[in-house]
């Protein structure tokens, strides 16, 4: 098997941002191209969900490869929900490590500031089963997280303030990130007193509509950022079907199994993305991946072990929650900051930081991506 690394990565600022979908994903590219120093590509692949229903715009690899003059090299459209990135990058990395590739470009975007909220709303929830009692009876992404929340609530000691914590910690990291969409402090009062989107969820506690891209350049060799594990899981599509609703088994599975692949337990991890989606969903993330126990993961944010100082920094980016989410480029994101914490040039940087994870979920669990990487040596 070939080694994978990292050679190149480029972002775009998340936000609301008058550029086409196209000229945001073709500068991420060319960002992340250049940082490789431009090596032949051999494949294109790239995450996103919502152009089609959104801009009227599919054929995004083929675009790709037409507009940076790549050739005739073959290109993929890659779509998990809102784990399409990180679903496209394994797709690149299991190619180069088989054999099939040396280079391979791989790209997310997505481009939704511009449309109302009832349109956003529908193209999302095209990520839940639409053939289900519970679609019909009116679930939203909200919906379910919030009921999460009440039931993690009922069988913890847990509280909305708890979940404030989470989105104030994210918050306070992207202040430092030039490229997050929220860069404005904030007060766990603040936070804690905004206006409610289902309960217990307030504004604070669920991810924006945001517009970005995001790309990397993945290589044969060591030469950069090695690629140590991807891991892939798929999950319950109906919150009637799940066994614990305290439970995201996509990120379970993709977790052992990448701890195993890349021969490390969640002790030697030393920095973390994770989707955080909603507040509550870092905590069961938190759980999930390993880093605390099943039912303490709220304990572990009141004391501040998810930060600079305590056991893992988690989301130094500032997550989705206040970095902000382009479903499509949303994995590849995660996988940059990562990236530029084991090079040691990122923004919220830890200290002394050599092997970093990024898990990515897609809908509501149904599927979710483990990354391990190990910094230059």
């Amino acid at each position: 098997m070939n080694k994978v690394s990292v050679t190149g990565i480029g972002m775009t600022a998340f936000g609301k941002k008058e550029a086409s979908l196209k000229t945001l994903l073709m500068d991420a590219c060319l960002e992340a191209l250049r940082e490789a120093n431009f090596p032949k590509i051999d494949a294109i692949y790239i995450g996103n969900f919502m152009a089609g229903s959104l801009v009227n715009q599919e054929i995004l690899g083929a675009i790709v490869a037409n507009e940076l003059g790549l050739g005739t090299v073959p290109a993929f459209k890659v779509e998990g929900a809102c784990a399409s990135g990180g679903i496209a990058f394994r797709q690149g990395f299991l190619n180069i490590q088989n054999g099939g590739y040396e280079n391979v470009l791989i790209a997310g975007v997505e481009k939704m500031k511009h449309a109302t909220t009832e349109e956003t709303t529908r193209a999302i929830n095209a990520a839940m089963d639409n053939d289900s009692n519970e679609i019909l009876a009116g679930l939203t992404f909200p919906g379910f997280f919030g009921t999460v929340a009440n039931r993690y609530f009922y069988e913890t000691g847990a509280s909305k303030k708890h979940l404030a914590m989470v989105a104030l910690k994210n918050r306070e990291y992207a202040v430092n990130n030039p490229k997050a969409q929220f860069r404005k402090p904030a007060t766990l009062e603040e936070i804690m007193e905004a206006r409610m989107i289902t309960e217990p969820l307030g504004l604070f506690d669920c991810s924006p509509t945001t517009d970005g891209a995001a790309a990397v350049v993945l290589s044969k060799g060591d030469k950069g950022v090695v690629v140590r594990a991807s891991a892939q899981a798929s999950g319950p599509t109906q919150m009637q079907e799940a066994e614990d609703l305290l439970s995201l088994p996509a990120v379970r599975a993709s977790a052992e199994q990448a701890y195993q692949m890349a021969g490390v337990g969640p002790e030697e991890i030393d920095v973390v993305e994770l989707h955080d989606c909603f507040t509550m969903t870092e905590i069961l993330s938190i759980e999930e991946l390993g880093f605390f126990e099943k039912g303490t993961g709220w304990e572990a944010v009141a004391q501040g072990l998810t930060k600079h100082g305590g056991k893992v920094p988690v989301n130094t980016s500032g997550g989705l929650l206040s970095k902000g989410h382009p479903i499509g480029a949303t994995g590849l994101a995660q996988i940059i900051q990562i990236v530029s914490q084991l090079h040691g040039n990122s923004c919220n940087q830890v200290d002394g930081a050599k092997i970093g994870l990024a898990q990515n979920l897609g809908g509501t669990g149904a599927y979710s991506t483990v990354h391990i990487f190990e910094g230059v040596k």
